[in-house]
């Protein structure tokens, strides 16, 4: 549908751009362009990063094979600084000036929440790579995820916990910002309970913000856990894993796909040895889809794929096989088309999109040994 829109960008971090008028006709000529939106600098910038680094490794790989419908695969990108404030701007950005078909984002669930209901009522389908909170799809119509939920997630670490680990109790520490890390608290307390196992110490801290956690975390100690789950991000773990240590926390840490980050693995490997965490895939799987993608990856990039890399990937593959399905760059046709996505070929696992816009797919548990995870067990849905 043409269209004709007008606009002003006035948004902090966009005002040197001034006045602009924009015409959204869609995509022209040889080129099918797709917006990204993520965290390229601020504090969780290596999530942004490495999710940048799969997208554009699976663009160059779709544009290399003859592209989709016979154009090329442009992806433009807006740099949300790690902060919800910054979203807005970015996607409307996307929308109204990149004349983007479809939107790539984001890695965080808050900032995934920000950014859906601008795509929803534009109606430009978007996909998440990685944002876990069921809330991001939840009554959308637009929105979609390439990755499980939180209620998987935190159903999944609870049993291993319990079952596994042979842990009977369990303290939680969770970033009270952060709908990430509430939800999957959440989850994980429940399932734990319900398995008969028992919550001794719920504790909370401001992620991205506090860098004193010792008063938390000696309260922890005297309910004597047998785990101790840190459902945050990278930035936050490496620091509340050293003082638990230092406040003489010594049974295994537990994790979520928050701690994926090269950065947590080598600096704070002493203090996190033997950890466990969820994550969406592992480097050692011995899939075709796994290996093709790690030697890729590391041609382009001389470094292991992490999993925001791989989600990152899947995103850009998914959306490249919805158009193709669809036929044409209608948004209406893309949008039904990713509802019919069945058990494509991801390098996360086969993916299936569900009737709440989620991806059904496997979760995988992780230890860190040595500053690097090792695969422990694959948990199917």
């Amino acid at each position: 549908m043409q269209r004709h829109v007008c606009w002003i960008i006035g948004l902090v971090g966009l005002s040197s751009l001034g006045l602009g008028c924009a015409r959204t006709d869609g995509p022209a000529g040889s080129e099918i362009v797709i917006g990204e939106f993520g965290s390229l600098s601020g504090s969780e910038a290596t999530f942004g990063v490495s999710t940048k680094e799969g997208i554009d490794l699976a663009a160059s790989e779709i544009n290399a094979a003859g592209g989709v419908l016979g154009k090329r695969i442009v992806v433009k990108v807006e740099n949300d600084e790690s902060l919800e404030d910054r979203v807005a701007a970015a996607v409307q950005k996307l929308i109204n000036y990149h004349n983007a078909v479809v939107v790539i984002g984001e890695v965080a669930s808050g900032r995934s929440m920000v950014g859906g209901p601008i795509c929803e009522n534009a109606g430009v389908p978007m996909v998440t790579p990685s944002s876990t909170n069921p809330k991001v799809t939840e009554r959308k119509k637009w929105v979609f995820r390439v990755c499980w939920t939180d209620d998987f997630q935190g159903e999944a670490m609870a049993r291993f916990a319990y079952e596994t680990l042979g842990a009977r109790k369990s303290a939680v520490f969770t970033a009270i910002n952060q709908a990430y890390s509430q939800g999957l608290a959440e989850y994980y307390e429940k399932t734990f309970k319900d398995l008969g196992g028992n919550v001794v110490a719920t504790e909370s801290y401001q992620g991205g913000k506090d860098r004193d956690f010792k008063a938390q975390l000696t309260n922890i100690k005297s309910m004597a856990p047998d785990v101790l789950f840190i459902p945050g991000y990278y930035t936050d773990v490496g620091a509340i894993a050293t003082q638990a240590r230092q406040v003489g926390i010594s049974v295994p840490l537990l994790g979520g796909d928050g701690w994926e980050a090269e950065e947590l693995f080598t600096q704070a490997k002493d203090v996190i040895e033997g950890s466990y965490y969820s994550t969406h895939y592992s480097s050692d799987e011995e899939r075709p889809e796994v290996s093709n993608f790690v030697t890729a990856y590391k041609a382009k990039f001389s470094k292991t794929p992490d999993a925001m890399s791989a989600l990152g990937y899947d995103a850009m593959k998914v959306v490249a096989d919805a158009i193709r399905r669809a036929g044409s760059v209608d948004q209406e046709a893309i949008r039904a088309a990713l509802e019919g996505t069945k058990e494509f070929p991801g390098v996360t696992g086969s993916i299936t999109i569900d009737e709440n816009h989620n991806a059904r797919k496997p979760l995988v548990v992780q230890q860190l040994k040595g500053g690097k995870p090792t695969f422990v067990k694959s948990v199917q849905m």
